[in-house]
């Protein structure tokens, strides 16, 4: 439960119809299994203490007895450190209600009545069962003395952010929700007790309707449903369980029962994500009751898996979906801009790496968009001292495949003139040797734009944005800079899919730009003419990084939280001591390169994470990294 993840679980306990007895030891089963898998909240299906399909034996109060008898077994067997809620019919004042009952530590937190009963095709629980009552009703059963009441938020005192609340079944149906309620007075779980039988093309409307909620709502949601041991008079259930968060599957499955579905919600996620919507609304009705109880935090074994590279799809159809569409946002932009500003051709620095690749590309998606022919583009490579044959070789291949404009101008001379000029001795490779070569190519792409009347595209990354990786008024500047919300793991599979799908020629150039570990190519090469600057031995690899930058800047998520999911997605590749390496440099290159970002040309943004000082991040540059360096202090590497 630290770093506020909370293991859950859905379950559908194996049932005879009306046997309460039996039903009950099978409840039980499962609540110990999950008591043994740590689980903090366990939710079970509508009615499962008698059985949804009871029909008009809901009527005789042999069943009636023996289910309060058999919930207050269950409710004593209930652990300290776990939230129990199992269906069962309640008797108040001569009505039946269909209630969740909610326990804990062997006592009843709360009785939550349904408030939509249905009665139309194949339901007819109006016959049995009454809507919730419109106010809290104080009320003894099974020897516990709680609340039948709807609009009960259930709060933990040890863990704040984890507030649960309930809605049955049909409740998610209908077109306002109680959980729509539950939610904006506070709830950020929602528990589903359900009872939907099954029929064909249902499945997939149920699971959209069920994640569907819980992006809209920005909650968890468990959903525990009736399985097989119902009557098949005329219905069928198979158990469909889901839990689902702020949009996403964390686990489904269906005729699975006496099985536990566990997952690990966040509910700090959920937090950070409604603060960060100021649409998402925030009520105050008198008539919500807070109950209060308590929990055990202990540190959660995580089940849950955390996506390695959380800007790049792991499906390939969603991944060239993907791709797709961002190169259709950037060319898009960039057709604007071009068009706005009535350039006549566009200038790119062609180095033969992977976000000059991009960035060429998207222009000539842009070009062909404008009806604009390719030799406009005015593809400039401009080698110097690291300078490798296989970059340049590239670079020049790939303006030429396109029928662009190449221009090659070695700009070795010009940078040498220049250390002269500042007294600066070649021998030394130290930053002003390797930004003056940057600023060199940033001055001559200009300047052809100026002659040329374009715009100069500018390459950088949304990575490298983050790190701060690009010279201050050199690769950092541009006319328009394309590239700027895309992170260096999607530009990498971006060209990757491009080369997959072109003719042999092209693809063996951009497979090989793929290939080519990723420089700046400042310091001079090897005697044998190879690369000796590595861009991930000094900053860090860059799939590192993006998991960094995706779950600081879209989850808020603290240092030590994220080296705790870093060390569990990459458990087989890089060790603790490493990633908390990586991320120590991350947050300080991070904190200190903010201004760089402040004076961004423009960019477009085209997912859920960017760095626009004019949108996204609006940060200072002067912000004190000392908070966030602390929290890393108690990470156990």
């Amino acid at each position: 439960m630290k770093d506020g993840f909370i293991k859950v679980a859905a379950a559908t306990p194996s049932i005879r119809v009306a046997d309460c007895v039996y039903n009950t030891s099978k409840i039980m089963d499962l609540v110990e299994k999950a008591q043994k898998e740590q689980v903090r909240l366990l939710v079970l299906p509508e009615l499962c203490v008698t059985g949804y399909t009871c029909a008009d034996l809901f009527f005789q109060q042999a069943l009636i007895e023996s289910a309060r008898e058999c919930a207050g077994k269950i409710v004593a067997s209930t652990p300290d450190d776990m939230v129990v809620i199992f269906g069962c019919p309640v008797e108040f004042r001569g009505k039946l209600f269909n209630c969740a009952c909610v326990a804990n530590g062997g006592k009843i937190l709360g009785l939550v009545p349904k408030v939509n009963i249905p009665n139309y095709q194949e339901f007819y629980e109006c016959r049995w069962f009454t809507p919730a009552l419109s106010q809290p009703q104080k009320i003894v059963f099974a020897g516990y003395e709680t609340i039948l009441f709807n609009k009960l938020i259930f709060a933990c005192n040890q863990i704040p952010l984890f507030r649960l609340s309930v809605e049955i079944c049909e409740d998610i149906w209908v077109p306002n929700p109680p959980s729509v309620s539950h939610v904006v007075n506070g709830a950020t779980v929602i528990a589903n007790l359900s009872a939907s039988d099954e029929f064909a093309g249902k499945a997939s409307y149920r699971s959209s309707l069920i994640c569907g909620q819980s992006a809209r709502l920005i909650c968890c949601y468990i959903y525990a449903d009736a399985g097989e041991g119902e009557s098949t008079t005329d219905l069928v259930f198979v158990g469909h369980n889901m839990v689902c968060e702020d949009g996403e599957f964390l686990a489904q499955h269906r005729e699975s029962e006496n099985k536990l579905l566990i997952s690990d919600i966040d509910v700090k996620k959920i937090d950070h994500e409604r603060k960060q919507r100021n649409t998402f609304g925030c009520a105050d009705d008198p008539t919500y009751i807070y109950v209060p109880f308590d929990m055990k935090v202990e540190t959660t074994k995580l089940t849950r898996s955390f996506a390695k590279l959380p800007f790049v799809p792991e499906k390939d159809s969603m991944l060239l979906s993907r791709c797709k569409d961002v190169i259709k946002l950037q060319a898009l932009a960039l057709k604007r801009r071009l068009a706005h500003t009535n350039s006549r051709t566009a200038v790119i620095g062609l180095s033969g790496g992977l976000d000059s690749t991009l960035a060429l590309i998207v222009t000539l998606k842009s070009f062909e968009l404008l009806a604009k022919d390719s030799k406009d583009i005015i593809a400039v490579t401009m080698p110097c001292f690291g300078t490798t044959s296989r970059t340049r070789s590239n670079a020049e291949k790939l303006a030429l495949y396109y029928g662009c404009t190449l221009r090659v101008i070695d700009i070795s001379a010009a940078v040498e003139q220049h250390f002269i000029d500042i007294g600066h001795d070649l021998r030394v490779h130290n930053v002003v040797y390797e930004n003056s070569q940057a600023r060199e190519r940033t001055q001559i792409l200009m300047d052809i734009s100026n002659a040329e009347g374009g715009l100069v595209i500018g390459t950088g990354d949304l990575s490298e944005l983050a790190l701060g990786w690009a010279t201050y008024n050199g690769d950092h500047m541009s006319s328009y800079a394309v590239n700027a919300g895309v992170p260096k793991t999607l530009v990498k599979a971006i060209v990757s899919v491009i080369a997959d799908n072109s003719p042999d020629e092209l693809a063996t150039i951009l497979h090989d730009i793929v290939d080519t570990p990723v420089s700046p190519e400042l310091l001079p090469t090897s005697s044998s003419g190879q690369m000796t600057q590595s861009t991930e031995s000094i900053v860090g690899p860059y799939e590192l990084h993006d998991f960094f930058l995706y779950n600081i800047l879209r989850w808020g998520h603290a240092p030590s939280k994220i080296f705790r999911m870093a060390c569990h997605a990459f458990e087989d590749s890089y060790s603790p001591e490493v990633i908390e390496k990586w991320l120590r440099i991350f947050y300080r290159r991070f904190f200190t390169q903010q201004f760089k970002r402040s004076c961004l040309p423009d960019g477009p943004k085209v997912g859920s994470v960017a760095l626009s000082p004019r949108g996204d991040l609006r940060m200072p540059s002067d912000a004190c990294m000392a908070i966030w360096m602390d929290d890393l202090e108690d990470v156990e590497s």
